[in-house]
């Protein structure tokens, strides 16, 4: 069961964001302001609201520490505020001017991500307030950003459609058309689906937009194969635009808010619906889950944010079949490694896979050297035209090592590719 706990009325207009740390909830308004309340009892403490921004404040967020809240605005700026006495600590100005939609703390707090209406996208770095590194996406305004959960990348969601992957170095890795008519909001699950410490990490990526739709992706980073996103599922139940999602702090529960005025909680293993909630009676324009309790808040257009409470058995249910899945690459067998393989577009190699019983915990400790010792993969990069000709005049052995080539298979070097691309893009303008 989940219940209404409590319902907060104090801004005068739009509710635009909502976020906890483990002891605050801050919430963000058409009103200009920021407030900050206590978890204890959700009192708005003595030097709140919050007051600079001159127009919207569209979105807030704690770093990891919860020391330190970020707010932006349609003024331009991105502002830090010490959460214990509501001091501001910098204001930070897109260097565009342009309306900023959405801000981000890393997991390591070290920098600040802000996206701006002009498609700009700012690396601030949050000891200095000085700016760090600048890009953009191509098309749109930017709606959405969200950090990977080791920060080696974060993503963006643009009013185009696009998402779009960047490392600690505003490169782009990777862009992908998700939702038609613009995406609203994205984040990640903090919980990753493997282990990515031996060179093979996958993280469950949430987006929603105005297509109705919220979609699932699965995104992975190998040494091998580099940087992939895969689209996995839609989820169903909203009738209107989804403004809003979020992952619960164990990952088992996503929650996302419509235009259709609806909250619905999904278990995130089975993509069941656990509950939906009408209680609001505008556009749904936010949502975010408690990290330490069985809390949820959502805000929306009728000015207010509802607070609820999930039991146990909400929590228990969403946990029951978790046993049952395999979530870890570690537990895969070797039918599921041969799957793996399969879906990377890399079958030729299955039987050399097989033929060494390789299942996920020695996928998770291959590397290069054991690649061409172990397996006899020869893992040098060639030109595809260059080495499918040395192979069409028979020869069998690497044009690197001269040693003999157990198998004739090619395997495309993506991340070279990318690298390769991004160099183009780079120096053709």
């Amino acid at each position: 069961m989940v219940k209404l706990i409590h319902t907060l009325a104090d801004h005068g207009d739009d509710v635009n964001c909502c976020a906890f740390s483990f002891s605050l909830l801050a919430t963000c308004s058409l009103d200009k302001t920021i407030r900050l309340y206590s978890l204890r009892d959700f009192t708005e403490l003595p030097h709140s609201p919050l007051k600079f921004h001159t127009y919207a404040v569209h979105c807030c967020c704690f770093s990891p520490s919860g020391l330190i809240l970020a707010s932006c605005s349609t003024d331009g700026t991105t502002v830090l505020w010490n959460t214990e006495n509501g001091q501001m600590l910098a204001v930070m100005e897109q260097p565009s001017g342009s309306p900023v939609r959405v801000c981000q703390f890393s997991p390591d707090s070290t920098c600040l991500a802000s996206g701006a209406a002009d498609g700009t996208v700012v690396l601030w770095n949050a000891q200095s307030y000085k700016l760090h590194r600048c890009g953009s996406v191509k098309d749109g305004s930017l709606a959405a950003c969200a950090f990977s959960p080791n920060g080696s990348f974060f993503v963006t969601g643009s009013s185009c459609g696009d998402l779009t992957v960047w490392d600690d170095k505003m490169r782009c890795l990777h862009n992908e058309k998700a939702h038609d008519l613009g995406i609203t909001c994205c984040d990640f699950s903090s919980q990753p689906v493997s282990d990515g410490e031996q060179g093979l990490q996958f993280f469950r990526l949430a987006s929603c937009g105005q297509d109705c739709q919220v979609k699932i992706w699965i995104v992975s980073f190998t040494h091998i194969l580099g940087f992939e996103l895969k689209y996995k599922s839609t989820l169903s139940g909203h009738c209107a635009p989804v403004l809003a999602c979020a992952f619960s702090h164990d990952g088992q529960m996503l929650v996302s808010g419509s235009v259709d005025k609806s909250v619905i909680v999904y278990d995130t293993n089975t993509e069941n619906i656990l509950h939906t909630l009408t209680q609001h009676t505008r556009y749904v324009t936010t949502c975010a889950f408690a990290p330490n309790t069985l809390l949820l808040a959502t805000g929306s257009m009728d000015k207010t944010v509802n607070i609820w409470q999930f039991d146990l058995e909400t929590l228990h249910q969403a946990r029951s079949t978790e046993h049952q899945l395999k979530q870890f690459t570690e537990d895969w067998s070797e039918e599921d490694v041969s799957t793996w393989l399969c879906a990377q577009d890399l079958k030729d190699l299955v039987g050399i896979f097989k033929m060494n019983n390789i299942d996920g915990k020695e996928l998770l400790n291959l590397t290069k050297e054991s690649l061409a010792d172990d397996l006899k993969i020869d893992g040098y990069s060639y030109e595809k035209e260059a080495m499918e000709n040395w192979i069409s005049k028979k020869k069998r052995t690497s044009p690197m090592t001269n040693l003999v080539l157990p198998s004739a298979v090619l395997t495309p070097n993506r991340t070279l590719k990318m690298a390769i691309n991004r160099w183009l893009e780079t120096h053709q303008k």
